[in-house]
């Protein structure tokens, strides 16, 4: 009896403010998150705080019983958004989970896997291609359809606008190409797509890209993690397309801290819950200044008449379209475009290898067509466009691993109105929308035996052969206003890099490794081979 009196007394008006306090804090931050996570505990907290403050000291019989009670009403509060959200317009069918958490933690175990697959199946079985879902703190519309896929990515800006989960917004900044809107992401977008066009890349970056590749496999030897090693030679081309900088200590270093930027873009984005964002935030500090300080120099070479052909001289020449924009908007624009080019394109380049190394026939008819190649060219001659072009068989490579490994698995959007899509379901306004580009390519409906590698399917589509519709679904780099820009460029780097790899070397895998597809695509243990220069 002591002992209860006792802790009755140590609970203060003082405490109780303190924990009120506490909570108030972690709801504020959890809005962020989601909305009815916010409305939730706000509630909650705000109703308790003031009711207890009422009453005597409370004993914890009575504080579990408000507990209980206000959660009760709190729940019964998101139930009536969720069905406001309903009686708005049909949403589509499908299952909204566990309150707040949703379906999130069924869809990240699906991507920790070779095979994600299930995720998708199992609803699409159920509820069609299009189904209602709770992802990452908020309710999505998810759709495996191409058709509502293209209305999604057609109608940016009209239907829907660009969303990402905070972290990335966070990392990326404002001002990154990921994150534009409007008038601005349209010019960006066009000079980004002005730099990486058929006639500059013919005419500057395939030397570049040729160059890069043979100067880094010259170091190759024995046993060689090749995730790694692509991400050297993309990071370089990266950096020698944006700036002009080849390889050196300080693009050593900006690699780096670019690595730790990238492993915070599916964390919490609040420091204080996790050290990989803390770590995350701090390193994209570094990069920005780092950047901000060739942006200053450059500009200073601009005044006094020098000009280098890079991206960045293109976001600084006024008469090219480009000039008008802050450091600040260069700095984000550029640390995004490191991104799109390094990690993605690192990713193909050893998937492509893994999944030709487990099929050897494909194998066999790439050697055979870099081989003629290489008889025309000799084998140190710089590659030229012409060979680039004649690399037929290679572009069905290409396609059928981004077709299968599907480095961006979907985009995200906002609806910015009710929008009617097929069956006449609707998607209100405000609500998260995922464009699922792996939906629609691993579907057998729309891809013969889709779980397949078999790059001889695209043969058909060079020679006119096979049906439209496969092209038409097709969709590695999105679509609409935001299709990536180095689309092509991507293709190239991948080429050229096939091309030296399978002429210069025999390869072997030295261990059995997996794929996984979250929080990125990848392999388990970065691709490790064993290598032998050829004679």
């Amino acid at each position: 009896m002591l002992r209860l009196k006792s802790r009755q007394r140590s609970s203060s008006p003082r405490t109780r403010s303190r924990f009120a306090d506490l909570v108030l804090l972690i709801a504020s931050l959890s809005f962020s998150f989601h909305r009815y996570i916010y409305t939730y505990i706000y509630t909650h907290t705000y109703i308790s705080t003031r009711v207890l403050s009422l009453l005597p000291t409370p004993t914890p019989t009575t504080m579990l019983l408000f507990s209980l009670l206000l959660s009760l009403l709190s729940l019964s509060l998101l139930l009536l958004l969720r069905s406001t959200a309903r009686r708005r317009g049909r949403l589509p069918p499908g299952n909204l989970g566990l309150p707040f958490i949703g379906e999130t933690l069924q869809l990240i175990s699906a991507y920790k896997t070779e095979n994600p697959e299930p995720f998708i199946d199992d609803r699409v079985a159920r509820y069609g291609p299009v189904f209602t879902t709770h992802l990452f703190g908020e309710p999505t519309v998810f759709s495996a359809d191409p058709e509502t896929n293209r209305l999604i990515l057609q109608n940016e800006g009209r239907l829907f606008e660009s969303s990402y989960p905070g972290s990335i917004s966070n990392l990326l900044g404002r001002h990154s190409l990921l994150l534009m809107r409007g008038s601005l992401h349209k010019r960006m977008h066009s000079l980004t797509m002005s730099f990486a066009n058929n006639a500059i890349i013919r005419d500057h970056l395939l030397l570049d890209v040729d160059r890069l590749v043979r100067l880094n496999m010259e170091s190759w030897s024995g046993r060689v993690l090749l995730m790694e090693e692509a991400k050297k030679i993309t990071f370089q081309l990266t950096v020698k397309q944006l700036m002009s900088f080849d390889p050196c200590e300080w693009t050593e270093n900006l690699m780096k801290e670019y690595m730790l930027v990238i492993e915070g873009f599916f964390t919490i984005p609040l420091p204080i819950f996790s050290t990989t964002y803390r770590r995350a935030i701090k390193a994209r500090g570094k990069v920005a200044e780092a950047l901000s300080l060739v942006v200053r120099d450059r500009r200073r070479e601009v005044e006094v008449g020098e000009r280098k052909n890079d991206m960045l001289a293109a976001l600084l020449d006024e008469e090219g379209g480009g000039g008008g924009f802050s450091d600040e908007e260069i700095v984000d624009f550029m640390l995004a475009l490191l991104v799109a080019g390094y990690e993605t394109t690192s990713t193909i380049m050893t998937l492509a290898v893994k999944f030709l190394t487990e099929h050897p026939l494909a194998l066999a008819q790439l050697k055979d067509e870099h081989e003629e190649i290489r008889a025309k060219r000799g084998e140190n001659e710089a590659l030229q466009w012409e060979d680039y072009k004649a690399m037929c068989f290679t572009q069905c490579v290409v396609n059928e691993t981004l077709r299968v490994a599907n480095i961006i698995s979907g985009v995200f959007r906002r609806a910015m109105t009710d929008v009617t899509i097929k069956e006449g379901y609707t998607i209100p306004k405000g609500y998260k929308v995922f464009a699922s580009l792996r939906g629609v390519h691993m579907d057998h409906r729309h891809f013969k035996d889709a779980r397949v590698f078999n790059p001889w399917r695209w043969q058909d589509q060079q020679n006119g052969l096979g049906p439209t519709s496969a092209t038409n679904m097709f969709n590695p780099f999105g679509g609409g206003p935001r299709r990536c820009p180095g689309a092509e460029l991507a293709r190239v780097e991948l080429s050229v890099f096939l091309h030296r790899l399978v002429t210069q070397f025999s390869w072997k895998a030295t261990e059995q490794d997996k794929v996984v597809f979250f929080p990125t695509t990848r392999t388990q243990k970065r691709y490790p081979i064993t290598i032998q220069r050829l004679k």
